[in-house]
């Protein structure tokens, strides 16, 4: 049975991990969610019915969050069957592989920072169009997924990745006071190690005990964390990257 919708959020990534968690939090906190994929659609279809069974509506949509095009109609389907967004989660994005900078080719590059950098501005763009007074909306929030690789560095590894995190932090702050007065408030949230498939198992097991807190995060906690943000108890944070690293 539905109930009165909280707000309409749309989760970028929405089909496992972090977004799958965030897609959940937001329904059993009265949202009705779109949850975005690019390739698990069967288990974006699955999140979608653990939402309906919650009492909310939910929706699915594959789109590639670095093409214009899809992002526009997706935000269009969004339109016609849920209404307006009032909230964003930009979860999507891929690290873009282990490598030094030395090792890499101008194709992964191009890949993960359209991905991760410029699916994050058309996703926020295409919300704001909804959400900003300026525009005729009624207000709204955004979540912006930075990571602690970016303040870290991640020599060695993925430095390509960090600095694509640096990006959007870069972006999070401008935005926010570009749309202050717009009654939009725009944060991040900077993950530090999280259980999810993207991790590698194997440097999980090796990191683990060298953590402060000796463990990783959950996915949980960082939807707790996302959903903080969008919520009326942060009504006074904007442009703020708030770490959830475990003192990392």
């Amino acid at each position: 049975m539905s109930h009165p919708s909280k707000g309409i959020m749309v989760v970028t990534g929405g089909s496992r991990g972090i977004g799958a968690a965030i897609s959940l939090l937001a329904a059993g906190r009265g949202y009705d969610v779109c949850i975005n994929y690019s390739t698990h659609g069967d288990r974006a279809q699955g999140i979608a019915a653990q939402i309906e069974e919650i009492g909310q509506k939910a929706m699915i949509f594959q789109a590639d969050v670095s093409q214009e095009a899809e992002v526009a109609d997706m935000f269009r389907a969004v339109d016609n069957k849920l209404g307006p967004v009032s909230a964003l989660v930009n979860n999507a994005g891929i690290s873009g592989g282990s490598a030094r900078v030395d090792e890499l080719d101008g194709h992964a590059l191009d890949l993960m920072f359209h991905i991760n950098i410029k699916g994050t501005f058309l996703c926020c763009k295409e919300a704001l169009l909804r959400m900003s007074t300026r525009h005729g909306g009624k207000g709204g929030g955004i979540v912006n997924f930075s990571s602690a690789a970016a303040r870290l560095g991640a020599a060695g590894r993925n430095v390509h990745y960090a600095a694509s995190k640096a990006a959007i932090n870069t972006l999070t702050f401008g935005l926010a006071q570009e749309v202050a007065a717009e009654g939009i408030r725009v944060n991040a949230i900077s993950p530090g190690m999280i259980t999810t498939e993207m991790q590698d198992p194997e440097r999980l097991a090796r990191m683990t005990p060298m953590l402060p807190m000796q463990r990783a995060g959950s996915p949980e906690e960082v939807a707790q964390a996302a959903l903080w943000l969008l919520s009326d108890e942060a009504s006074y944070v904007s442009g703020t990257v708030l770490g959830v690293s475990g003192a990392r």
